[in-house]
């Protein structure tokens, strides 16, 4: 090796090694996630562990938590419901998703509109125009009632339906984008060969377009699952005093109970059950996959 190559193998001075080049442009964002997520983070789970006589290292909390048939029943009315919307949102926003995909019609810009229009106004503003909708004097209790179809207003509100309702109208925009992106990475090409020769319209569906868009399905169902399990405002709204999810319940412990370790070990919960759909996602996804190639 001559001397100018070993020359120009040295670092320069001034010059960062060649290796952390690529590496740079990670570490503003790297920073932001730290000291914005990581960091609170670590705290909110090191403080799910301290207990109330001061003790840093106890598991009281998570006991006193699985103990309790409120708490539980909580946290499986969280998994429920945001199971309920995240399967609502999918299958409402699989036919739009796919219209829009692929018609050429002038009407595509307008349902693509109406589509994303719900985000342009708040969440609450949108669950309050549901609460008139839904409650026992609202539009559709007293569109039946003036009918005679009904005798007593039906219970659309302040329970399950009603936030299940609520949700899927919050959250089915994301559901709409996550399958248009799915569906339109989808050859068109294919579904052509395969009318030429002879396949139906459903079987299309069925046999290419929905095994090629799983990736977009499980996307959606777990964009609707992490959105519904985290809402506040529409469960509060629309399932009323008695309608206790996890995020509702943190509200109650920090606001009003002043249990500041306890509302933590509801939040850890709430982020295991997000990361363990998102996990088992993730895997259903792999297997799918390794499916159609085989």
């Amino acid at each position: 090796m001559t001397s100018l190559e070993t020359t120009s193998l040295r670092p320069q001075p001034g010059r960062l090694p060649v290796r952390l080049g690529p590496f740079l442009p990670l570490a503003p964002p790297s920073l932001i996630l730290v000291f914005v997520f990581a960091i609170p983070m670590g705290l909110m789970i090191g403080l799910s562990f301290r207990g109330s006589n001061g003790e840093l290292a106890t598991l009281d909390n998570y006991q006193r938590f699985f103990s309790d048939d409120l708490m539980l029943a909580g946290l499986w009315r969280t998994a429920l419901m945001s199971g309920l919307v995240a399967v609502c949102v999918t299958v409402i926003a699989y036919p739009v998703a796919y219209y829009l995909a692929r018609s050429r019609s002038p009407w595509r810009t307008v349902v693509f509109a109406l589509a994303i229009a719900p985000e342009l106004a708040g969440v609450v503003l949108r669950t309050y125009g549901w609460l008139v909708i839904l409650e026992d004097h609202g539009a559709i209790n007293s569109v039946l009632l003036w009918s005679g179809l009904i005798l007593e207003p039906l219970p659309l509100s302040k329970n399950l339906l009603g936030v299940v309702i609520g949700l899927t109208h919050v959250v089915l925009p994301f559901g709409i984008l996550s399958l248009l992106t799915s569906i339109q990475g989808i050859d068109p090409n294919l579904e052509r060969a395969a009318q030429i020769l002879g396949a139906s319209r459903l079987s299309i569906i069925r046999r290419i377009i929905l095994p090629l868009s799983v990736p977009g399905i499980i996307s959606s169902l777990l964009i609707a699952f992490t959105m519904s399990a985290s809402a506040y405002a529409t469960p509060a709204l629309l399932g009323g005093a008695g309608f206790k999810v996890l995020a509702t319940m943190v509200y109650e412990q920090v606001l009003f109970y002043i249990d500041w370790p306890m509302a933590a070990v509801m939040a850890v919960l709430l982020l295991v059950m997000m990361l363990g759909m998102a996990l088992a996602g993730t895997r259903a996804e792999a297997r799918l996959q390794c499916k159609l190639h085989i």
